[in-house]
């Protein structure tokens, strides 16, 4: 299975694309501020490419990260025989890739929560991870030829979309030398973006809501907490829903604005962004007045979750101008 893309929900989905960019910019930051102080080149040893990841160290060791070099994660377990066929290669062309992504190891026995925000059905089971967006690479045992292609997609959309080089490798430096960019002071609102986070993290949909807001009261232009905003409302409204009757009403009912709105965001959520965008833009087709204006509110809505960078937010948008005029 060639590599495509997947939004994910919950936790995962907070870094996405925006928001990793800026933790990137920052990396970037803290990296020349270190090297104008004389605090190294930043080099990892080649030890350093393959890693074990919990759920404690996720969001550091695979979030965090992937806003520097592609994170490719391999669920595995001890019990699994394919498992072991497929890891020694993967681990030998992290190597061999020389620092272009970094290959992060997760136990399924050990990280049950990580394996059901993934999805994952079977293992081993392989993914990745760019500048917070999870997705799929491939199931199952597979060839090496296989594997080196889909790692060759892999480092070429990191590179060319979100301007990924990976790390520098030097074969002298120590294991475990430079395993995280230096840290940057802390900015003016940090500390309340990091209160949205934990709520998040918590379940606390409200209280993530009222943080981005908080800061947003302050800073109307915080990329970081529109973004944020905009995800945990999203994730507020379908809290509870019951998606089969959603979906039945949705289907039962094509001139309802509210039905077509809920199952949008549903689609949005589940993953299926072009369905969730299709909907709206044919709701804003069949739709005139207040209706329409309130279906277009939400489809831009939805534009912020995914982020303007986003090819299909951009074929979205010319859609939507077809529609309207």
């Amino acid at each position: 299975m060639q590599p495509r893309n997947m939004s994910m929900s919950g936790v995962v989905d907070l870094a996405a694309v925006k928001a990793a960019q800026e933790a990137k910019a920052k990396a970037e930051q803290a990296r020349a501020e270190a090297a104008r102080q004389g605090g190294g080149t930043g080099a990892v040893s080649p030890a350093d490419l393959v890693i074990d990841v919990d759920e404690a160290g996720f969001e550091r060791d695979v979030l965090q990260r992937s806003a520097e070099v592609p994170v490719v994660i391999d669920f595995w377990a001890e019990w699994c025989q394919p498992c072991k066929q497929l890891s020694p290669v993967l681990e030998r062309l992290a190597v061999e890739y020389n620092g272009r992504f970094l290959l992060a190891k997760i136990d399924v026995d050990a990280n049950q929560m990580l394996m059901q925000q993934f999805g994952v059905q079977g293992i081993p089971a392989v993914f990745a991870v760019v500048a917070g967006q999870a997705l799929p690479l491939f199931q199952g045992a597979a060839g090496e030829a296989q594997i080196r292609e889909t790692l060759d997609q892999l480092v070429a959309v990191a590179e060319q979309r979100f301007g990924l080089t990976g790390l520098t490798v030097d074969p002298d430096a120590e294991p475990g030398g430079a395993q995280t960019a230096p840290a940057v002071p802390a900015g003016p609102y940090d500390a309340l973006l990091e209160a949205a986070v934990q709520a998040l993290d918590a379940g606390d949909l409200g209280g993530a809501v009222q943080a981005y807001k908080n800061v947003l009261s302050e800073d109307p232009a915080n990329s970081e907490a529109k973004l944020g905003l905009a995800q945990a409302e999203l994730l507020q409204r379908v809290q509870g829903a019951d998606p089969q009757q959603v979906r039945k009403d949705a289907a039962d009912k094509p001139a309802d604005v509210t039905a077509q709105i809920a199952a949008a965001d549903l689609d949005l959520v589940g993953g299926h962004v072009e369905d969730a965008f299709g909907r709206l833009i044919e709701t804003v087709q069949r739709t005139v007045g207040d209706d329409r204006d309130t279906v277009r509110i939400r489809l831009l809505e939805l534009f912020e979750v995914v982020g303007g960078e986003d090819p299909r937010v951009a074929a979205a948008r010319r859609a939507l101008a077809r529609a309207l005029f």
